[in-house]
């Protein structure tokens, strides 16, 4: 089969209802820690209000609302009620990363791994002008992408596991690879195979994400107008060197 042909982000879409077993918010905790941390450490005592960009179903800032005062903004309807689930006293907006303006300042924005599925610089910019656009002067960005040009393997099976609900068992295989390395794009499949009344089907889902070096990444989110930190977010699975880039503006 042609993966071209395997539609895109159906877990965001048709399959979300799958969200709850292919990640639960305890898989978050460590994870979360660093950015918990990034933020104390940049902001005064006091419970700041915080704002995730592309927060999807929500489980990473779950472990920050005990800290943080949140609204949340995704592309996806369906998340977002996912999100509502784990998050109930967050305010969550429907709406597009690169362009949204709530018209309002926060504290810090933050943007999990929803910020890898963007395939060219412009989106990336328009969206570290998102952020910059919700901060006062002084105000906290916190980001990570999920791969740097730089710590990409290429052809990699990252997830396969069974979940059940008791009702529904989901077995799920992650793939990625680079269809193009002269190109700034990787491409995910996932496969799902979902039990449930004594009858199995067998789901495909494709997704896109973005892959650039990391000077670019600095290059843009200081040409938004941050200053830019580097710190080490060893939280993968493979060891592959991770960042958080933690950026106050200007």
């Amino acid at each position: 089969m042609d993966t071209n042909n395997i539609p895109l982000n159906r877990l965001y879409d048709e399959l979300a209802y799958l969200w709850p077993l292919v990640s639960k918010p305890e898989n978050y905790a460590e994870e979360a820690s660093y950015w918990r941390d990034a933020l104390l450490d940049k902001l005064e005592k006091g419970k700041h209000h915080i704002l995730e960009l592309g927060v999807g179903g929500g489980n990473n800032l779950s472990h920050l609302t005990p800290y943080f005062k949140a609204t949340a903004v995704d592309l996806s309807e369906s998340m977002l009620k996912n999100c509502k689930k784990q998050n109930p006293d967050v305010d969550v907006h429907i709406g597009d990363m690169r362009s949204i303006r709530l018209n309002k300042n926060f504290d810090a924005v933050i943007i999990h791994d929803a910020i890898s599925y963007f395939l060219n610089e412009n989106d990336m910019f328009a969206t570290f002008k998102t952020a910059s656009e919700h901060l006062g002067s002084g105000g906290i960005f916190v980001t990570s992408p999920d791969y740097l040009r730089e710590t990409f393997t290429d052809n990699t099976v990252h997830y396969h596991e069974t979940k059940s609900d008791g009702t529904t068992a989901l077995t799920f295989i992650e793939y990625s690879h680079d269809p193009d390395p002269y190109d700034t794009m990787t491409e995910i499949i996932l496969v799902y195979f979902i039990k449930k009344n004594g009858q199995t089907k067998v789901e495909l889902d494709r997704h896109l994400t973005g892959l650039f070096p990391k000077a670019t990444w600095i290059n843009l989110i200081q040409k938004a107008g941050f200053i830019v930190e580097e710190k080490e977010y060893p939280v993968h699975d493979d060891n592959r060197q991770g960042w958080l880039f933690v950026c106050t503006k200007r």
